[in-house]
């Protein structure tokens, strides 16, 4: 929840701009609204419009539109750098205060607020490259064959879970928005929302349509809540007959991966996402751009990580290789 009380008015016409033209979604505009109140704390702070160093301590409200225009660039490379020195901030973090803080000055930039933009020429952190983490093929059929064999009530909404999870690819977030009516059975798809709020469509194969079929079967039909998570319309649904939550699912991934005899410390939820997709790259030969639809990523550059090759396809290439036999 933000607390608007709390943000000056230019701040919170921001984050109003944000959600009603932008179409941003409210997770994405709480995350602005942190990353753009830390930032003005340390503005207090840089500014010494203030003796309090302890961030959690320092009102920020009454900082004048004035001072926000005196913001350059070293400025900002300073903020940065005090993210790093006192709280280690990974580049990720860095880069995502990076975009706030590009979003925040190009709308006072574009209303007029402010006439010269200092993020114009800021450079987002250099990111580490790091390979996604995934199950095996093995360990995939492993984990389905587990959330399938499960001795509780649940069993068949478990499974069509965990079913969508490993051949779709889709979010958590996702997955927990998904009504009844956004499946389309007669073409074997369904409708999600993404990141941004962006719908995309999500082609479903024999697996998940008949997992979500066998689901149905035995879905409560009655005594299911009217709220403002519209919990009648969701496909998947609590014991309490509510629309499933995020901490729920994670509780299910978490119990089938443990009986499954895989590390609960090394995976969770978002690895079966990396395992979907890197299934269906390597196994499935499926094109780049294809992968980046299904799997909804604004950037070709977020999709490339799944393109990594196994040191199995390493070795195949060197055996391959004409000249290995002489």
């Amino acid at each position: 929840m933000i607390l608007r009380e709390n943000n000056p008015d230019y701040l919170n016409a921001f984050l109003d701009y944000m959600i009603t033209i932008q179409n941003k979604s409210q997770n994405t505009v709480k995350e602005y609204n942190y990353d753009l109140a830390t930032f003005l704390k340390f503005i207090k702070i840089h500014f010494k419009l203030t003796d309090e160093t302890d961030l959690e301590k320092i009102d920020y409200k009454d900082i004048d539109i004035k001072e926000i225009s005196k913001i350059k660039l070293d400025d900002l490379h300073a903020f940065l750098a005090y993210l790093t020195t006192n709280f280690n901030s990974k580049p990720s973090t860095r880069a995502r205060k990076v975009a706030s803080l590009r979003m925040f000055f190009n709308y006072l930039c574009l209303k007029n607020i402010i006439q010269i933009n200092p993020t114009q020429n800021l450079e987002t952190p250099k990111l580490d490259r790091r390979l996604p983490k995934y199950l095996t093929l093995d360990q995939s059929k492993k984990l389905l064959e587990v959330s399938d064999d499960e001795e509780n009530r649940n069993k068949e909404r478990n499974h069509a879970i965990t079913t969508l999870f490993l051949n779709c690819g889709m979010r958590l977030s996702e997955l927990v928005g998904i009504n009844i009516n956004d499946v389309n059975f007669e073409d074997c798809k369904m409708t999600v929302i993404g990141k941004g709020n962006k719908e995309r469509d999500i082609y479903l194969n024999k697996s998940c349509m008949k997992a979500i079929n066998e689901y149905l079967g035995v879905r409560p039909k009655l005594h299911v809540k009217k709220d403002d998570k519209n919990s009648d319309k969701a496909l998947f649904l609590s014991e309490r007959n509510q629309r499933i939550g995020k901490r729920t699912v994670q509780e299910i991934i978490y119990k089938e991966l443990k009986m499954a005899g895989i590390d609960t410390d090394k995976y969770s939820v978002h690895k079966l996402r990396h395992t979907a997709a890197t299934l269906m790259y390597q196994y499935g030969g499926v094109d780049i751009r294809a992968l980046q639809e299904l799997l909804g990523h604004e950037s070709i550059s977020t999709t490339e990580i799944y393109t990594h090759v196994s040191n199995e396809q390493v070795r195949n290439a060197v055996e391959s290789n004409p000249l290995s036999d002489l």
